[in-house]
């Protein structure tokens, strides 16, 4: 053995260095081999014993040779590791604890033990449990990895997990902020005026505690409209720096997963003593603003802290029905609230027609809603169109946080900004070429201004599909939050600050105190620090992804007999890869993954095309980004959380050709 004759183990070493290396990203499969991704351009085989050394995802250098002729690689040095912090279930071997990691490509327990002050005989088969992984065989003389158990989150079969487990693994609050033993108010230098007499109005949904906007609207005989947006003000009660504020800070937004929210501030801050509650006198901070009949924003913007007692608490759904419809079963509005209502409706409608013509305006797509037992099964799931109302209440919040980002560049220069950059620059030419391709009537030096964007974005909702817009799409920067003010390019506006959520936002809390010093004129007693915008795009991108997860553990609970039921679905392309595609099912929200084999098993028929967006049969474009078409599900993978789907339209093989084996390739891409 190498290990017992020094001369052979200086030989292999000789030998291994003087072998070529390469570093790239482990990519792991379901039939124990892996790959090597350089650079994403270079894949190289690792066979299932080299496999062991190493973790899907794990960063090495790896020795390149040629075994049984073909290249293999041996990984060497770990780069970077790809886990540290991990979630998985308990598997007990030989009564031994092992954890087996909560990720689609790692399938193998791993050695366990618990910390100190955690019992492992509280620990059962299947308990779902946070773990840190303590030894990798790439590091020092290890031979196995090793991991410790630091908490439980919940048992096996607990009905709840899907939200325990996937805000341990997201590393976020599972409850609330603890309540103050009281709240009260503080001196802020302030003169509230009294509009509690002033009819406003709310519009949530039905089952809405936090109201955090109320709205009232003049509308005046020559067309123009003069609106008050009134918001609900938790900074009056909470001292900047003082325990609730950091805690709100490190929260950064109210959590909001199917079924149920977190709230970013306690419940008798955001449920009571805050929310717009009908009849109820709460504090406010107020934008009042002229609006011409043409959708245009006046000049004379003005901020000013009120006193206010809603006097219509209307749902979405109620509204609607009555505007779009003439009456609503559930409801019927006072003279006061129906003059409210219609005043909103025709504000709305000037400035959606305004945002339309020099803005942009999104398609509207409906909300997903999922119901819920009591034990936490899902018995259904709703679609919410976007209505009236909805629109009503959007155009009403679009308005109040342009005026916000105006009042504060002109005062301060700086705030909590939303921006969006429009094309990123490094990925322009190639939005080029596929405008070139459209015979799209638009420059390169166009795209660059804000004007020059707006009016791409309204041109491609003219078109018939959505294939070009969808492409578009990635070659876009991504939204930012700042302390400067920059135009979001999205949106089509010089200027845009959120103030109107700070029950569920620490950004429009600090933009609603420096909204206070305009009004006192004193120095704000926060600002916004140059940690801010990354620590709010962490919190977003992090309750994002605990949203996603949690809705694909719900639907997979709901679809799991939909396989063996045939069911049909209609679905729409949002991405494509070398390996297939994935949709949308518009029925109820769900995402699916076809892979290229479902669609047709033979590769040298098909080509999926990530580059352009498409899907190519016998050279003839039968998929792209956009499309719609029929569905059914062929596998439900309760433990992974995916959905896997074939087309309802079958593409026939046309030749004798034996089909290609694509197991290997599938697995790789």
């Amino acid at each position: 053995m190498f290990q017992d004759n020094p001369l052979l183990a200086q030989l292999k070493k000789q030998i291994q260095e003087s072998l070529p290396k390469k570093e790239g990203q482990i990519k792991a499969t379901d039939r124990g081999f892996g790959f090597l991704e350089v650079d994403g351009k270079e894949s190289i085989f690792i066979p299932p014993n080299y496999m062991k050394k190493v973790m899907h995802g794990d960063r090495v250098v790896a020795v390149i040779r040629t075994e049984k002729e073909r290249e293999v690689a041996e990984p060497q040095e770990l780069v970077e590791q790809f886990m540290t912090r991990f979630i998985g279930r308990v598997k007990l071997i030989k009564d031994r604890l092992n954890v087996v990691p909560d990720h689609p490509q790692l399938k193998e327990a791993i050695k366990a033990r618990t910390v100190k002050g955690l019992n492992p005989e509280t620990l059962k088969e299947g308990d779902w449990v946070v773990a840190y992984l303590t030894r990798h065989p790439l590091v020092g003389d290890n031979k196995t990895f090793f991991c410790e158990i630091k908490e439980k989150i919940t048992d096996s079969e607990d009905k709840i997990a899907p939200w325990w487990v996937t805000l341990a693994r997201h590393d976020l609050p599972n409850a609330e902020p603890a309540p103050q033993e009281s709240w009260n108010m503080l001196d802020e230098g302030l003169t509230r005026e009294d509009l509690t007499e002033v009819p406003f109005i709310t519009i949530d949904g039905e089952s809405t505690k936090d109201m955090d906007d109320a709205i009232y609207t003049v509308a005046k005989e020559d067309g123009s409209f003069e609106i008050t947006i009134a918001i609900a003000d938790p900074t009056s009660y909470i001292e900047v720096g003082n325990e609730m504020d950091t805690e709100a800070r490190e929260r950064g937004f109210t959590i909001y997963l199917p079924g149920r929210n977190i709230p970013m501030l306690p419940r008798e801050l955001s449920d009571e003593l805050c929310s717009l509650m009908e009849n109820e006198k709460r504090p406010a901070l107020c934008c009042r603003v002229t609006v011409d009949k043409d959708g245009v924003i006046g000049d004379d913007i003005t901020f000013f802290a009120a006193w206010i007692r809603s006097q219509g608490r209307l749902s979405y759904d109620d509204v609607s029905d009555y505007l779009e419809n003439g009456s609503s079963a559930n409801w019927t509005p006072s003279a006061v609230i129906d003059e409210q209502v219609r005043a909103l409706q025709a504000f709305a409608s000037a400035r959606s027609e305004w945002r339309s013509k020099n803005a942009v305006v999104f398609p509207d797509r409906p909300d997903y809603r999922f119901e819920l037992s009591e034990d936490n099964d899902v018995i259904a799931i709703h679609t919410d169109p976007r209505r009236t109302a909805n629109r009503m209440i959007e155009e009403a919040m679009i308005t109040a946080n342009i005026c916000a980002g105006r009042m504060l560049q002109e005062k301060f220069g700086k705030g909590v900004y939303n921006t969006h950059a429009g094309f990123n620059p490094e990925k322009l030419d190639t939005a080029m070429d596929f405008l070139s391709n459209a015979e799209a009537p638009f420059e390169k030096e166009q795209l660059l201004t804000l004007e020059g964007f707006s009016a791409l974005r309204r041109w491609l909702n003219t078109l018939d599909t959505t294939y070009l817009d969808n492409r578009l799409r990635k070659f876009q920067a991504y939204s930012e939050v700042g302390n400067t003010p920059a135009p979001h390019f999205a949106m089509g506006l010089d200027v845009y600050a959120t103030w109107t959520s700070p029950i569920r936002k620490y950004g429009d809390m600090i933009n609603h105190r420096m909204l206070k010093a305009v009004i006192s004129g004193n120095t704000p007693a926060q600002t916004p620090d140059d940690n801010i915008g990354e620590e709010i795009a962490t919190h977003r991108r992090n309750h994002r992804m605990a949203e996603r997860d949690v809705a694909d553990w719900l639907y997979v609970r709901l679809l799991k007999d939909a396989v063996q039921e045939g069911t049909v679905f209609t679905a729409e392309v949002f991405d494509i890869n070398r390996a297939g595609m994935r949709v949308r099912l518009l029925e109820n929200g769900a995402s699916a993954f076809i892979p290229a084999p479902l669609i047709l098993d033979n590769k040298q028929r098909i080509e999926c095309n990530g580059d352009l967006g498409i899907i190519n049969i016998d050279k003839v474009r039968e998929f792209q980004l956009g499309d719609h078409f029929d569905i059914v599900l062929t596998e439900v993978r309760e433990t992974t959380r995916q959905l896997v789907a074939k087309p309802v339209k079958q593409f026939p093989e046309i030749n004798t050709q034996e089909p290609a084996d694509n197991q290997a390739e599938t697995e790789k891409a």
